[in-house]
């Protein structure tokens, strides 16, 4: 029961606990003997019964009872028995589900029972509502019933408009009552999606709810029923139809395919990018799927747009990504091709759809043009692979002045999104939301509230990311500051939750960071010297020491070729995947915890250099709990592995499954794992063994 706390019990309470238990194990011990020798006798059922009223969480004693009704139900069909013995013996059912929820009524399996034995269809749902009213009255807030009401109502046709108004009632009697707020946001998501593209009425509902449930916020801003509410509102207000936010390469954009695949870094490996291959990345305001030669179509003399194979990164498990990939590549017969000119028209057709169910009705074009080398470019055989440094002496800050920073400025305009803004958002989200920040800030003035300031965030966070998808916003300015220091006042006044405050602070910050030209150039720097010999200058990125922990704004880093990560507190990785010219990764003096953590790499085919020293990689015991099988070896998914070569020269591959599925994939020429407690001489020759590219390992030449 909430707010009820747990006492130690008293000598005789635990005598008796004890003797309880004895009776129990002696009950159980029958009932398993009657399950085990399928006896679905009455005196057997009478058994199971009373096992089930004194444990109503023995789920394979209701189990067993659903046994011994379909074995009857099945004797019953043979000889065609009348519909009321049938239904004697599922109200019987019934009367044993009531008895073991007066026990404890937030059984799940009692209410699963129950919900089973309604299914048959041979039982009257008269008496539900008024059962559902007596436990309701213990606790309002049993989602156990509250999820049994919803199917109630479904098999007894009552109408959305109809429960809405028994949630409203509850939540009067007691605002507190999350799992009344939680089906109201249940019952008004499917009255929206029954209402269809009547937004007009949906806009004046979620004008009402939030005035409603701001009367609870103002009543006891520190119960979070309400707010949790807020947040819900909050997603309705800001769902968007999804358009192409960026991409690579960017419109209007003229580059080389030396550029794309990492040769204008290391001259010396021109030879090995024989496949003058490059990627095409478009990057959605939200993940979408559907994106394939149908919905995005490609112009250009070369190809055929039906040969293109789209797919996405890091997809979930239904198969929505904000990221969507293909690569290019020019056939052998163009030898010397100077401007290869691409248009890529997307949403041209319709078939692109959010995870939020809404399409994508703004067709986008890009326009780009490729320089394309001829493949018999000068380059010195046998030059030793110089090794790619860190330090500071090695970068230079007038990068503003280098052509890669004009391409900065050109893609940083985001043009893609600005042809879509003006369809694609809402005043009315814009009102809306200036609206609840102004009634935030003023609960806010007069108390210190935790989940008031998270809330006063998420919308200032909120009105900044329509504000930059164009929407109009009378001189209204972004909050970054303000966003930053409501952050690290929750750390301070919530240092459980800390980790989630910092993922958000950086993602934050990354904003504030990429907001404008004259920001993310401060981060710029040049590598190296242009008349360097070595290796040719790169524009850089240079995010050091900013105590990030979470990669974001990934929209607009498209561009990048070398990323400087290290002296951050990053424990994930996710989103680099999207970032595929990157050739040059330093992520050392981090807390990523071990090498699957790694995983967005393996999409990366451009990156030779990759630091990951002074990490904690081995420092924490895996959670083998996490997996299926022992490791991902054992599992069916990746029966490509080639095994036998590594395991007939003695090295133990189960010390080294998370290396290989890693790093079997990736072209590195530098890498740098110093510093991390796993790393030993037989991680570092089983590396040497793995990827035959590598060439610095720890500051070590390969010869």
């Amino acid at each position: 029961m909430h707010g009820i706390y747990r006492k130690t019990p008293s000598q005789e309470e635990q005598e008796a606990s004890a003797l309880k238990a004895i009776e129990l194990r002696d009950l159980q011990s029958q009932f398993l003997h009657l399950h085990h020798n399928k006896i679905y006798t009455k005196e057997a059922l009478e058994t199971s019964a009373k096992l089930l009223e004194v444990n109503p969480e023995h789920y394979t004693g209701w189990n067993y009872r659903k046994l011994a009704v379909q074995h009857f139900l099945n004797h019953q069909s043979e000889t065609e028995a009348d519909s009321e013995s049938i239904q004697s013996v599922l109200n019987e059912e019934l009367k044993v589900v009531e008895n073991a929820l007066k026990k404890n009524f937030k059984s799940y399996g009692a209410w699963y029972h129950r919900k089973w034995v309604l299914s048959k269809g041979h039982s009257s749902t008269d008496n539900e509502l008024r059962l559902l009213g007596k436990f309701q009255k213990l606790d309002s807030r049993n989602f156990n019933a509250w999820n049994y009401r919803r199917f109630i109502t479904m098999l007894k046709k009552i109408s959305d408009e109809e429960e809405l108004q028994y949630t409203t009632d509850m939540i009067y009697d007691n605002f507190s009552n999350y799992s009344a707020w939680h089906n109201r946001s249940v019952l008004l998501s499917h009255l929206f999606k029954k209402r269809g593209e009547r937004q007009s009425h949906k806009e004046s509902v979620l004008e009402e709810e939030f005035e409603f449930v701001r009367n609870a916020l103002f009543t006891d801003p520190d119960d979070q029923s309400g707010w949790f509410y807020h947040l819900w509102l909050l997603d309705q207000t800001v769902k968007l139809e999804p358009f192409l936010l960026s991409s690579w390469p960017p419109h209007g954009s003229s580059r080389s395919v030396d550029y794309l695949d990492g040769c204008n870094l290391f001259p010396s490996m021109h030879s090995q990018s024989k496949d003058r291959m490059f990627p095409l990345v478009l990057y959605f305001s939200e993940p979408v799927e559907g994106v394939n030669s149908s919905t995005v179509t490609i112009e250009c003399e070369y190809y055929a747009n039906e040969d293109v194979i789209w797919r996405p990164l890091s997809a979930n498990k239904f198969g929505f990504a904000q990221v969507w990939l293909t690569y290019l590549n020019l056939p052998d017969e163009v030898h010397s091709l100077k401007d290869c000119h691409l248009k890529v028209f997307v949403a041209q057709f319709p078939g692109i759809v959010s995870s939020s169910g809404f399409s994508c009705s703004q067709t986008s074009h890009i326009v780009f043009s490729l320089c394309v080398p001829s493949h018999d470019r000068e380059h010195a055989e046998g030059q030793t692979v110089p090794r790619f440094s860190w330090k500071d002496k090695e970068f230079y800050s007038h990068a503003t002045q280098s052509h890669d920073a004009s391409l900065l400025r050109s893609l940083h305009q985001l043009k893609i999104a600005e042809e879509s803004k003006s369809k694609a958002a809402s005043d009315w989200s814009m009102k809306i939301i200036s609206n609840e920040i102004a009634h935030c800030r003023e609960l806010l003035s007069s108390t210190n509230c935790k989940i008031g300031k998270l809330t006063l965030a998420r919308l200032l966070m909120a009105q900044n990311k329509l504000i930059s998808y164009g929407i109009p916003n009378d001189g209204i300015e972004v909050h970054y500051e303000e966003i930053l220091g409501l952050y690290h006042d929750l750390m301070k006044l919530d240092p459980v939750h800390i980790c989630y405050y910092e993922d958000e602070s950086s993602l934050v910050l990354l904003k504030q960071v990429t907001s404008s030209m004259e920001s993310i150039l401060r981060y710029c720097y040049q590598y190296g010297d242009s008349t360097s010999p070595r290796m040719y200058s790169c524009l850089c990125l240079r995010l050091n020491g900013l105590l990030l922990s979470q990669i974001g704004s990934v929209e607009r880093l498209l561009w990048i070729q070398i990323l400087d990560l290290s002296h951050n507190k990053i424990r994930s990785i996710e989103g680099l995947e999207a970032l595929q010219l990157l050739s040059c990764l330093n992520l050392s003096n981090n807390k990523i915890c071990s090498f699957t953590a790694l995983d967005p790499l393996r999409s990366l085919k451009s990156l030779k250099v990759l630091n990951i020293s002074y990490n904690e990689i081995g420092a924490h015991a895996v959670n083998t709990r996490r997996y299926l099988c022992s490791s991902p070896m054992t599992h069916t998914v990746e029966n490509d592995w080639n095994f036998k070569e590594f395991t007939n020269s003695g090295v133990k591959l189960n010390n080294h499954w998370d290396v290989f599925f890693i790093f079997r994939d990736l072209n590195l020429i530098q890498l740098d794992i110093m510093g991390n407690a796993v790393v030993n001489d037989q991680l570092k020759s089983f590396l040497f063994k793995l990827m035959p590219s590598l060439k610095w390992l720890d500051g070590e030449n390969r010869n």
